[in-house]
């Protein structure tokens, strides 16, 4: 197997941990997020009425320990990194759903009859599904709450010159793919392979001149690392 130059392009600090991932493969990872994390300031948090959290990411989880104390609730998490950011914070009652948003209302339907209440669900302003309207077809109430926002992080001269070097970028997002092909109309890289999270991750990509493009037949880390050596 010979070693790849990968680029991680997802929001700090979660780059970090794909990055060692990527190492532990025999790779080379090169850190440089096209998106970054912004926080809402000055968020009251009402939990009256709520019997249980659902958290579509990592920086959700921080967000939400940043800004209360509260660990005692029930939490639904989207995936095993999700549920790992959850457990790590001090919350004792997780449950993961080891996919994507739809399979996360899917969980959280499946034990209705034990939410008594409404379901928060912590995150970002511009979530990549909508997990409330999903809920609220499945008879649950929920409801949002904006603790963060992320916005396209400004590259250096300095990484713009490494990336016709790199083998192949990881997308976590959408939103991450959506700023991927808006830098390539002014920074083409025709030998980049985009590797991403899911077909929605890659739809933003369609009319992106690449080398490749492909999703993992699962929304999990995992199974896109494992497009790094096919």
């Amino acid at each position: 197997m010979s070693s790849r130059k990968i680029w991680i392009t997802r929001a700090q600090p979660g780059a970090e941990a794909t990055a060692a991932r990527v190492r532990a493969l025999g790779h080379e990872a090169f850190v440089a997020p096209l998106l970054e994390v912004r926080p809402v300031e000055g968020v009251q948090i009402d939990l009256s009425g709520v019997c249980a959290l659902a958290f579509t990411s990592a920086n959700g989880v921080r967000a939400f320990i940043e800004a209360t104390p509260e660990r005692s609730l029930r939490v639904f998490a989207v995936g095993s990194a999700t549920a790992q950011a959850v457990r790590a914070a001090g919350f004792k009652n997780v449950l993961s759903a080891d996919g994507d948003v739809e399979a996360l209302a899917e969980g959280i339907a499946a034990r209705k009859r034990d939410l008594k209440g409404c379901v928060l669900h912590p995150g970002a302003a511009e979530p990549a599904g909508d997990l409330v309207s999903a809920l609220e077809k499945h008879g649950i109430e929920a409801r949002r709450l904006i603790l963060y926002d992320t916005g396209p992080a400004e590259l250096t001269p300095e990484v713009l010159e490494v990336l016709p070097s790199l083998d192949a970028a990881l997308l976590h997002s959408p939103k991450a793919a959506k700023v991927l092909a808006d830098l390539l109309k002014d920074h083409p890289l025709p030998q980049l392979r985009a590797l991403c999270l899911s077909k929605a991750v890659m739809k933003p990509l369609t009319r992106a001149k690449l080398s490749a493009k492909v999703f993992a037949p699962f929304p999990l880390e995992a199974a896109l690392l494992n497009l790094i050596d096919r």
